[in-house]
């Protein structure tokens, strides 16, 4: 039976700590590329030829995001609890207070999406005046392909002993949290970013409450404590990446507020589960990779049903999706080969 990583402080180096900067700096970089291109490209929401400007241009801010949620769990000995709370988080941050398409009407409006307006407007919540359905959409986007998707894609590279480890100092967490917000800046002050909406002062508290109201949570010391493992047979990772890809159907099964409540109720059902599941003997990576994996593979089958934000043509906008089954199964095969080729470690779920 594999054991847990001790947790992770200063006064325990490891081979890991002593490796040369470049290769240190080599999973920050590659989490940077990543996140930017998992939110907004692996979907099918650029062409081809606009692969490069969105890591330019929203790596900074995306990539920033995902390297400092993913740092602080780990110098914290946090598991997959806390990196999915503060991804909440970040979701509602991005949604609601930089860019803030949660609450503007027309933000879709200039994009191949505008005849999605009337569905947003089914699920608007009174007072706030947002979309829930929306809300759903773009936070759970985050969390899920932001956030998660390339963490565990990238971590799943590594060897065993560097997996669950910090990879920067606190210099190094400066300098990300600078570009963090230097890219958020950048998104809001931008034409093409927040697009000259601004908020009301109640959607604007709104966000900001529940955004701390979810870093709180996330912090909590619950979260650091290791728990009792139940000895039970842990199901083949197979069934965590069907129950990933049954989220993804089941949330587009019917419109409206009984939609938004079949998602929500399938999103909480599943994650509860996997939960569960996490607490058992034999968990590890190959389950949490399995279902980082059904998100990327999901997205990647979609691209083809659904058009890009700007019109393109019908080639460029093939070799797009083309392009997004070839990294996708080409980051995802590369994840799989080096978690068979690790030893196994054991993931905490809290």
């Amino acid at each position: 039976m594999s054991t847990e990583p001790d947790p992770v402080t200063a006064d325990h180096p490891t081979a890991a700590d002593r490796l040369p900067l470049r290769r240190r700096l080599l999973p920050v970089l590659a989490l940077l590329l990543l996140a930017p291109w998992a939110a907004e490209c692996s979907w099918g929401g650029f062409a081809i030829d606009d692969f490069l400007p969105v890591l330019i241009f929203l790596g900074p801010m995306y990539g920033g995001a995902a390297i400092l949620i993913r740092e602080t769990a780990r110098h914290l000995g946090a598991g997959w609890p806390t990196i999915v709370l503060l991804a909440a988080a970040f979701g509602v941050l991005q949604a609601g207070l930089v860019d803030q398409s949660l609450f503007n009407p027309d933000f879709l409006d200039d994009t191949q999406y505008t005849d999605t307006r009337a569905a947003a407007e089914a699920t608007l919540v009174p007072g706030l005046e947002f979309s829930l359905r929306q809300a759903f959409d773009y936070v759970g986007n985050h969390i899920v392909l932001t956030i998660c998707a390339p963490i565990v894609l990238i971590e799943s590279f590594l060897g065993a002993d560097r997996r669950l480890r910090p990879w920067l100092g606190r210099p190094g967490l400066v300098v990300i949290g600078v570009i963090y917000l230097l890219g958020s800046l950048l998104i809001f002050s931008d034409s093409s970013g927040r697009k000259d909406f601004l908020a009301s002062p109640l959607q604007l508290t709104f966000a900001t409450v529940l955004v701390l109201a979810l870093v709180a949570t996330a912090l909590l010391p619950r979260w650091r404590r290791p728990r009792q493992r139940r000895v039970h047979r842990v199901p083949h990772p197979l069934w965590v990446g069907l129950l990933v890809v049954l989220v993804r159907f089941g949330t587009d099964l019917t419109p409206g507020w009984a939609g938004v409540a079949i998602a929500l109720a399938l999103a909480g059902a599943v994650g509860a589960l996997i939960v569960y599941w996490s607490s058992r003997n034999g968990w590890g990576q190959r389950h949490v990779l399995a279902a980082g994996s059904a998100s990327l593979l999901t997205a990647a089958a979609f691209a083809y049903l659904v058009p890009p934000y700007s019109p393109a043509s019908p080639a460029a906008a093939l070799a797009g999706d083309v392009a997004v089954t070839v990294v996708t199964l080409a980051l995802i095969g590369g994840a799989w080969w080096r978690v068979r080729a690790s030893p196994a470690v054991r993931i905490a779920a809290a």
